[in-house]
């Protein structure tokens, strides 16, 4: 009886351990109607949009994580001329969002209808909200941005790496375009 109580509490300890290290946490983006996603392949990262509160480990870590992503996607680093310009930054307070009610940007893509019409609406972002923008850097607008809320508490409590991997990783499976050019088609096999 005390081997069946023991593994019963030992099962317990270990379903409950795994329930306090996830963290549930809010992802969602909204995109311009003038982007060109299907034409972008190079990208590069804004230099001086962080704040000075986000500690430089997570922030080579959140930097690093953004550019194997869009490398995944097909993109290539470009200092010289590149298409996107990547900024982040991460929100340790609590605050109010506006964000779009969108069609699935695979869905507006089909069309990429320009004249679809903008429906607001306000979210409500938790404390140590992760953003991430994609800014057209030949025409001059933001044209994606992605946001994982409630990734982690005030500025001084550090999240953990496998936290912010997941949240960069949620936040870029919004984002589904390949660089230009990075998918071939198979012809006749």
């Amino acid at each position: 009886m005390k081997i069946i109580y023991s593994s019963l509490l030992f099962c317990t300890f270990i379903a409950l351990s795994g329930c306090f290290g996830f963290r549930n946490y809010m992802v969602e983006s909204d995109y311009s109607y003038y982007g060109r996603f299907k034409k972008y392949k190079t990208f590069n990262f804004f230099t001086e949009m962080n704040s000075s509160a986000i500690s430089t480990a997570e922030d080579t870590l959140i930097r690093e994580l953004i550019q194997q992503r869009l490398q995944l996607q097909g993109y290539q680093m470009d200092e010289s001329k590149p298409n996107l310009m990547v900024a982040y930054k991460i929100f340790y307070d609590n605050f109010n969002f506006k964000g779009y009610n969108q069609p699935q940007i695979d869905q507006w893509a089909k069309t990429e209808n320009e004249d679809e019409t903008y429906d607001p609406v306000k979210y409500s972002l938790r404390e140590g909200t992760l953003l991430i923008l994609l800014y057209d850097n030949k025409r001059d607008k933001a044209i994606w941005q992605g946001y994982a809320s409630g990734l982690f508490g005030d500025q001084y409590a550090v999240a953990s790496r496998r936290h912010i991997r997941r949240a960069v990783r949620s936040i870029f499976d919004q984002y589904q375009f390949l660089a230009e050019g990075f998918a071939v088609e198979n012809k006749g096999e």
